[in-house]
């Protein structure tokens, strides 16, 4: 037995998978000559209770075998795989041939009834089962009977069942005990939405400057969040800002007076990591906050950002946590072409003890207020073992807290950092937008990276307007939103989303008068009864993504075909024995990723993905628009993008 899976790209680390996920385990196994072979896969449960599931060969010539099983524990899975010669399997396959054909045809009944009677006084068969099979092995000695009879037996699907479920085995081999981590599934499910307390309930005063919002007013948009069917609520960091270097409006070196500065930019004689701004509130109002959040039925999540502005306590306390330049200053951060003059990173090299010691503290410290999800600010810029260490650490404490990295690095970092520990990853969805960019990405993070990163779609955040969204109005947004939101289990959106906020500071991806370094001021009531947010969109975006168990799914996303360069065509495909309801689960989605234009052609699927075979037709229900069509493997389709240029089709069961 050969490559089994799941695996990571290292062995030190183990797999990973979530709660209520349909993990797909393969393994190559073959043997020597023609007779066939049968495989299995043992689970075993954190609670220890093991569990056999029978592998499929996949007929693709590889010796590859798989099964897909549904894990409901949390907590430390092992698995293992089992290839054994599969006795009824070859007897059946050259009885078939050589009775059909008059060939040997007495001892291939003799030697079928020699295996039905041995199979028979096994004790774990059942007394019906018994029954039939030396029934069964009585039939094929009966040299009354003629083999067109025989090969009845040979053939009968009830007698396949039971030695499928319970094969006659020889030459058992067996692999390795392997590690599998299942972990809680807001780990790999959720649709996130972000925001800046500060600017929930903030008004403008008379004079012109702004007030800011406090946790208690920030609390008021929670029903407008959960309302649009969001779970996580993320909010930036909540600390003392620095004054030291504090950037201005649109990231300008000097800030003025009414300028509140850079959440990122955290510490200040007021406090460091686990202070709160006091234009926030208390830390009581924090905790009323996060109660808050858990009665909409969300979860908060905040930002982990481990550095410091230039007036942090920790400057002074501990100088050695940074980095010194020859000419004596502490070096800020870079991120070349951007400079971030008003930040001090972090150098977990010259004291690791102490470092590591106080970022388990200010973790520890969060996660005592409520708070169980980090998004973590850039973790490629610290050690992976510190990473391995402080989630390990944290995680071995309360399996619920999750991090998601945001690192927009090279490949192997992001993946290494999703092996370290890291259950969910930001990802290059971003900046991945023509059919064949999303046909690649998407199928890598379903399928080459699934049993160790998770990725989360964001559309958009703080930091990144890309051009696509510049230039391409809100046809843009909704494609952006539909793909994301039905491509993976986890994604995001950045408040102001929903509000087209596409206009962007010149020469950079970032929006204009970034709301990182200023207040904004909007009116979410007002643009939705106005007809100018989109908020009714994302609304049943994530409906659908509730109704439908194949969207809360990672590993189940197939590409289709079209005969345009800018239609892309993927199915979610969810058996009814993998499906919390008991019933298969099929979206097909159809869309135009050109925001300029209306599109018509032929698109190609394969629906024995399904259950469908080719030519054969099926009804599909658009879940936005709620008009029905028949349709085969080949369909059809046009897609104004500026009417609606995505269909979420539901393929309806056939009665």
């Amino acid at each position: 037995m050969l490559s089994p899976y799941p695996s990571t790209l290292d062995p030190r680390f183990a797999p990973s998978a979530f709660v209520g996920e349909a993990v797909p385990f393969q393994v190559t196994a073959f043997r020597e000559g023609h007779d066939l072979i049968g495989v299995n896969v043992r689970l075993t449960s954190p609670a220890g209770v093991e569990s056999l599931h029978r592998l499929s060969p996949l007929r693709n010539g590889l010796d590859h075998w798989r099964a897909s099983v549904v894990l409901l524990e949390q907590g430390r899975w092992t698995f293992r795989f089992e290839a054994f010669a599969d006795e009824f399997a070859t007897w059946q396959h050259a009885a078939d041939l050589k009775i059909a054909a008059g060939v040997d045809s007495a001892l291939m009944r003799e030697m079928g009834a020699l295996l039905f009677a041995r199979a028979a006084t096994e004790k774990d068969r059942g007394a019906a089962q018994v029954r039939a099979l030396k029934a069964a092995a009585g039939s094929l000695r009966d040299a009354s009977l003629s083999d067109d009879v025989a090969l009845e037996i040979v053939r009968d699907p009830a007698i396949a069942v039971y030695f499928r479920d319970r094969p006659v085995q020889s030459l058992v081999t067996l692999g390795p005990d392997l590690p599998l981590l299942v972990e809680r599934e807001r780990a790999g499910v959720g649709s996130w939405y972000e925001f800046f307390p500060r600017s929930e309930g903030a008004v403008r005063r008379k004079d012109g400057s702004i007030k800011s919002g406090t946790f208690r007013t920030a609390a008021k948009r929670l029903p407008g969040v959960a309302g649009m069917g969001f779970d996580v609520i993320y909010i930036v960091p909540i600390h003392p800002i620095g004054e030291i270097n504090r950037k201005g409006r649109n990231n300008t070196l000097k800030a003025q007076p009414e300028d509140p500065g850079s959440p990122y930019a955290i510490g200040s004689p007021l406090g460091g990591h686990d202070a709160i701004h006091p234009d926030l509130g208390t830390p009581a109002d924090f905790r009323f906050f996060v109660r808050a959040a858990r009665a909409e039925g969300l979860e908060v999540a905040i930002d982990l950002a481990l550095q410091a502005a230039p007036d942090h306590p920790w400057v002074t306390e501990h100088p050695e946590w940074f980095t010194t330049l020859p000419d004596g200053t502490i070096a800020f951060a870079e991120n070349p072409p951007k400079k971030y003059q008003d930040i001090y990173p972090l150098n977990f090299d010259n004291d690791p003890t102490g470092s590591y010691a106080e970022m388990l503290r200010v973790v520890q410290h969060w996660v005592s207020q409520g708070v169980k999800i980090f998004r973590v600010d850039n973790p490629h810029t610290k050690p992976l073992q510190f990473w391995e260490w402080l989630i390990g650490t944290v995680n071995a404490a309360d399996p619920d807290v999750i991090f998601l990295s945001e690192a927009f690095t090279r490949p192997a970092v992001m993946r290494a950092l999703a092996m370290v520990g890291f259950q969910q990853s930001y990802s290059y969805f971003t900046w991945r937008n023509t059919k064949a960019e999303l046909e690649e990405f998407l199928a890598s993070v379903s399928h080459e990276t699934s049993d160790y990163m998770r990725p989360n779609l964001f559309v958009n955040t703080h930091d990144i307007l890309t051009e696509y969204l510049q230039y391409g109005g809100w046809p843009a947004y909704k494609i952006r939103a539909a793909i994301a939101a039905t491509s993976a289990p986890s994604w995001g959106v950045y408040a102001g989303y929903e509000l087209v906020e596409n206009i962007a500071r010149p020469g950079s991806e970032e929006n204009i008068d970034n709301e990182k370094y200023e207040y904004k001021l909007r009116d979410w009531e007002g643009a939705e009864a106005r007809g100018e947010s989109l908020a009714p969109y994302l609304r049943r975006l994530n409906e659908i993504r509730t109704a439908h168990p194949a969207l809360r799914q990672l590993r189940n996303w197939s590409a289709h075909w079209s005969d345009d360069d800018a239609i892309l065509v993927y199915s979610k495909h969810l058996d009814a024995a993998l499906s919390p309801d008991g019933r298969s689960d099929t979206i097909i989605v159809v869309a135009n990723v050109d925001p300029h234009s209306v599109r018509q052609t032929t698109i190609h699927l394969d629906t024995r993905i399904w259950g469908v075979e080719p030519g054969t037709p099926f009804e599909v229900e658009d879940l936005i628009t709620g008009a029905v069509w028949t349709w085969n493997q080949d369909a059809f389709v046009r897609l104004d993008a500026f009417a609606e240029p995505v269909h979420i089709l539901h393929v309806k069961e056939r009665r």
